[in-house]
């Protein structure tokens, strides 16, 4: 026979060599997910006596401090590497004065997980207002009814000192207000707490997707936010966001919602890379709802549509992703 005819009609390059068993496909990946890249947001609330589901996030639930207690050590066990916190109070007020009580719920519950695990896993306060606010925006609200930039600098200075003093060992800085990063890492230094590091929201997009978030914190916003967060279609201006919280002094910074945006994942990522800053990514409330009920109705394969949305953030560069899944996407990595 003709070897050289007979390689001439087909193909001497095969990538398909090197995706024939499982093995060899896990030899070459180019991309991996690893639960201690996973960080779990929580909600406690005040007053429960059992955990509350949350309808529109199915398997997602509003915890009571003893059940937040066993969802972090759950967490811990299985390699989850951060949990990050948000707390429903039982009174709100204009300025959101529970997020700055010593003995309101968020700053109680810091201490509880903390008390619990320690330094096994990274703990995470969500530093924002708009859980804490009758008007459910992220901030104080000037006389015209705008939200007033930098008066609420300094309830977030407040904020920040209240959770470090609980044993919060990053702050997630989510309100989008311009200096919030410098403002909070002087009150920080200011006070010796040098070592409690920022997790800055620096690209956080005004969202359809936040919706069922908006349930599992029991938000009392009416109207938008779009006068703080970006504007989808806006990626050069998350870039101009990014310098700044660097500038400022941000330990790692975040894009939220993660999905709808992956592009600006990839150029965030290819930015700070050069910086040696972490990249997180937020896969949030809206993402899970649409893999859920889909799923619910057998429209697609649960386990691999988690594992598959996950990578795509990974793949993207994000470093670090915050997912509701991480608990069972640390299981179906772990299996």
């Amino acid at each position: 026979m003709d070897t050289e005819a007979v390689a001439g009609r087909f193909p001497v390059v095969r990538p398909r060599r090197l995706r024939r068993t499982p093995a060899l496909r896990a030899l070459v990946g180019q991309t991996r997910l690893h639960p201690a890249d996973l960080m779990l947001p929580l909600f406690v609330k005040e007053g429960l006596s059992e955990p509350a589901p949350i309808g529109s996030m199915p398997g997602v639930v509003q915890h009571s401090r003893d059940s937040l207690r066993k969802a972090v050590v759950d967490a811990v066990a299985t390699g989850v590497g951060a949990v990050m916190l948000f707390a429903v109070p039982a009174t709100k007020d204009a300025t959101g004065t529970a997020a700055t009580d010593d003995d309101g719920i968020l700053n109680v519950a810091i201490r509880d997980i903390v008390s619990e695990v320690g330094d096994d896993a990274v703990i995470i306060g969500d530093l924002c207002l708009d859980e804490f606010t009758d008007h459910g925006h992220c901030g104080v609200l000037a006389d015209d009814g705008s939200v007033d930039n930098d008066a609420t600098l300094l309830r977030y200075q407040e904020m920040a000192l209240a959770q470090a003093s609980a044993g919060a060992h990053l702050l997630g800085l989510s309100g989008m207000m311009d200096g919030q990063v410098g403002a909070v890492r002087a009150a920080l230094d200011g006070e010796g707490r040098t070592d409690t590091a920022i997790l800055a929201y620096s690209v956080k997009y005004a969202s359809a997707f936040y919706g069922p978030f908006r349930e599992a914190v029991e938000s009392s916003l009416v109207g938008d936010r779009r006068t703080y967060q970006l504007d989808g279609g806006n990626a050069d201006e998350a870039l101009r966001e990014v310098m700044l919280d660097i500038a400022e002094g941000a330990d790692i910074v975040m894009v939220k919602p993660a999905l709808p945006y992956l592009d600006v994942v990839r150029r965030v990522a290819d930015m700070t890379s050069t910086q040696g800053v972490p990249l997180a990514a937020y896969q949030v409330s809206g993402e899970l709802a649409m893999v859920e009920a889909a799923a619910q109705r057998g429209w697609i394969d649960r386990d691999r549509a988690i594992l598959e949305t996950l990578t795509s953030i990974r793949r993207a560069g994000a470093g670090i992703i915050a997912t509701y899944w991480a608990l069972d996407a640390a299981r179906l990595l772990r299996d």
